[in-house]
């Protein structure tokens, strides 16, 4: 096939990040995991709103750049009302603490609902994902709770032609380029919880699909790929009020080898968090957050560039903003997610 995209499209259009991952990346997902798996749907007692924006590769031309907004709730009266875990107004024990941990049971069953929205542009290929969520949330012993979600919705994937740039303009393969497609979109995810630890397992894009040029036959059919996630962390106290949580993230997507994150957070009750965090083979990360009060919180992260594009990249940039509405019980950080 003769021609040259601009930065490789054919790389691009199968691969919307280095290493062959063709959906967004957080250096901040143990933060919302909710991007990643849709059982997490409903799972704090309150309706969680998370505004995202992540500009990775900063100073790459056609690098990267991410913007999202989700919201998920519990509905059902009973765990709405108040659980065996909920606060009683004004706050109440701070999640941080051991005597939280102590006196931590299951929450009652319940459903849990959701919507996502995520924005990625990479060059001249933007996707936008719009996924509605819903998860079951049970209690399998007193201090264990077992999620599972489903998410479904719509892929928007568009490529800017006049972008393009080509050796041969009477490659046939112009022709059949598509330059905006709806396809359809379904995950599933399972999450179990307790006082402190979690660990899950999710799958993205299970329907496999083709993109950008689908009708050529000298041309290889670009595909989407399932992504596979499996995720866990622990919270360690070093004191009442302060804890560390070491959590990872492995990532299998076909064809490339498994990779993986790793990260620990340091939290100091539930004022402020700093962390850091490791990809494999890309980058170092520095984080920190603030819980401003029981409605607002905020997290930064920054990337140290790893690959061989930090002869050309200033690194990453990832901001989030969430939201505690209908927040009865005042928490001013999650109960369930740490």
């Amino acid at each position: 096939m003769k021609r040259i995209l601009y930065t490789l499209i054919v790389i691009a259009a199968t691969t919307q990040f280095a290493k062959a991952q063709q959906r967004p990346q957080y250096t901040q997902y143990v933060f919302n995991n909710y991007l990643l798996n849709p059982a997490l749907s409903g799972i704090e007692n309150y309706t969680d709103v998370k505004l995202g924006y992540r500009s990775q590769w900063t100073g790459l031309e056609g690098a990267p750049v991410t913007s999202y907004f989700s919201v998920n709730t519990p509905i059902g009266n009973r765990f709405l009302q108040g659980d065996a875990t909920a606060f009683p107004a004004g706050g109440g024990l701070n999640p941080s603490s051991r005597s939280y941990t102590q006196n931590y049971m299951a929450a009652e069953p319940h459903h849990g609902v959701g919507l996502m929205v995520v924005s990625d542009k990479t060059g001249p290929i933007t996707q936008t994902n719009i996924d509605a969520t819903y998860a079951y949330h049970l209690g399998l012993t007193e201090t264990l709770n077992l999620a599972v979600g489903v998410s479904a919705g719509v892929s928007h994937n568009v490529i800017d032609v006049s972008k393009l740039t080509y050796v041969d303009q009477n490659d046939p393969t112009i022709n059949n380029i598509t330059g905006s497609q709806w396809k359809p979109d379904l995950g599933i995810g399972v999450w179990a919880y307790s006082s402190n630890y979690f660990f899950g397992a999710s799958v993205q894009q299970i329907l496999p699909q083709n993109l950008y040029v689908t009708t050529s036959t000298t041309a290889v059919q670009n595909k989407t790929v399932p992504h596979y996630f499996v995720t866990g962390g622990v919270k360690l106290f070093v004191s009442d009020d302060i804890t560390l949580m070491p959590s990872a993230l492995l990532k299998f997507i076909a064809p490339v080898p498994v990779t993986f994150d790793v990260n620990m957070k340091m939290s100091f009750k539930d004022k402020f968090w700093i962390g850091g965090s490791y990809r494999r083979n890309d980058s170092y990360a520095a984080l920190v957050g603030f819980n401003l009060n029981s409605l607002i919180n905020v997290g930064y992260s920054y990337d140290f560039t790893t690959s061989a594009l930090n002869t050309v990249s200033h690194g990453s940039h990832e901001i989030v903003l969430g939201i505690l509405l209908n927040n009865r019980y005042k928490v001013t950080c999650p109960q369930h997610t740490f």
